[in-house]
């Protein structure tokens, strides 16, 4: 018997929000080719060094799995053949154009689409991803579509897409395509961002971010216990990520899924929002995004909505300036302030924009300058 809790007009409302935009999304996929399920393309791999005894090493990710002959990495999409590493994911298993903000990015080209991309596979194992039918399958589970990085740039121009999005599943998994579709990209004046994990290893990230011009990083809680349990990694490459995307001068930005009773003690938050204050500034837009059940996390309820505020009050008293709460439809939150003047900058209910008050880069009431990506 259903509980009283997801009886509450509340929850049914977001429910009803959330299929309402799944089908959307549905209806505005892409027409492409599709591989035969269980065919994959394999081309060399990027960043990887060769062991004695026909073994190689994968340094792609934090996990520098070592891999023997006809065997694969932890995240199955990198396989050992005849002593070299290959990738199997050199292609998509989604493609669909998206609202920016859906990422979350809420300071990059506000009320834009986005072309966005994602495969089989990860080099995490999330309890609960809402994108598991993606991410923990591994390639010959999903149907592959032929999309060559010429088709994809090729694609978000002609429907009129601001930008291109890997995303949906760990876009490290496909980082070949990735980053041969972000330059091309590039060269033709369509920008690029990514939302990760952040467990890629520094150089493959280095080499990549100058043809990114955002990223969107979950950061999942803040202690190593917790990546432990629940995602079967760990903090510290995370955080050095962050570190390294701030430095590069990529715009940035940063999302924490909020589960009950597993990463929402206000102590670690507030330690996690010093953290950001102290290493990355004050500047970084962070957004406390409510947890529904999913996958194999199942017996929590979706976070309470005051739980959210009371995280993003902690963040704002630690003197983040962005601070915002996504995954609740209408709620006052969801929108970006002036940390001047407290003026509404860009007012949303969930993904869409209904007012943009930047102009030029700054506030339209009292002049202050409002960190992003506007134009």
């Amino acid at each position: 018997m259903m509980s009283g809790r997801w009886r509450r007009p509340v929850e049914i409302l977001v429910l009803v929000c959330f299929i309402i935009i799944g089908v959307a999304v549905v209806w505005r996929d892409l027409p492409v080719a599709i591989v035969p399920d269980g065919e994959v393309e394999m081309v060399p791999a990027r960043h990887w060094c060769e062991l004695p005894d026909n073994r190689v090493q994968c340094d792609l990710c934090f996990r520098s799995c070592i891999i023997a002959e006809g065997q694969r990495g932890y995240c199955t999409a990198r396989m050992n053949l005849g002593g070299a590493l290959y990738s199997l994911v050199y292609g998509v298993a989604t493609a669909q154009i998206d609202p920016v903000e859906k990422e979350p990015l809420l300071h990059f080209l506000p009320g834009t689409d986005s072309l966005c991309f994602g495969t089989a596979a990860c080099n995490f194992r999330c309890t609960f991803c809402h994108n598991w039918h993606l991410a923990a399958s591994s390639p010959e589970e999903v149907r592959f579509l032929q999309i060559t990085p010429e088709e994809a740039v090729s694609r978000a121009i002609e429907t009129g897409c601001s930008s291109i999005s890997f995303t949906y599943n760990e876009p490290t998994i496909f980082y070949e395509w990735v980053y041969d579709v972000a330059k091309l990209a590039q060269q033709n004046g369509i920008r690029t961002y990514f939302h990760t994990n952040a467990g890629m290893q520094p150089e493959p990230l280095k080499e990549l971010l100058p043809h990114m011009d955002a990223v969107c990083v979950d950061l999942k809680g803040f202690t190593s216990e917790f990546y432990a349990v629940t995602s079967f990694s760990d903090l510290a490459p995370v955080l050095s990520t962050l570190e390294i995307i701030q430095e590069s001068g990529v715009w940035l930005e940063i999302t924490c899924l909020i589960i009950p009773t597993m990463n929402d003690d206000p102590a670690q938050i507030r330690e996690m929002s010093q953290w950001i204050r102290d290493n990355l500034g004050t500047d970084v837009p962070v957004h406390f995004s409510r947890f529904f059940p999913a996958y194999k996390l199942t017996r929590l309820p979706p976070t309470p909505i005051d739980t959210l505020e009371t995280a993003r009050q902690i963040a704002m008293d630690e003197g983040l300036k962005y601070v915002t709460i996504g995954n609740v439809p209408g709620h006052k939150a969801n929108s970006t302030f002036c940390p001047e003047c407290n003026h509404t900058l860009i007012k949303r209910v969930h993904f869409t924009v209904e007012e943009n008050n930047i102009e030029y880069g700054r506030c339209n009431r009292c002049g202050h300058e409002i960190p992003g990506v506007w134009q």
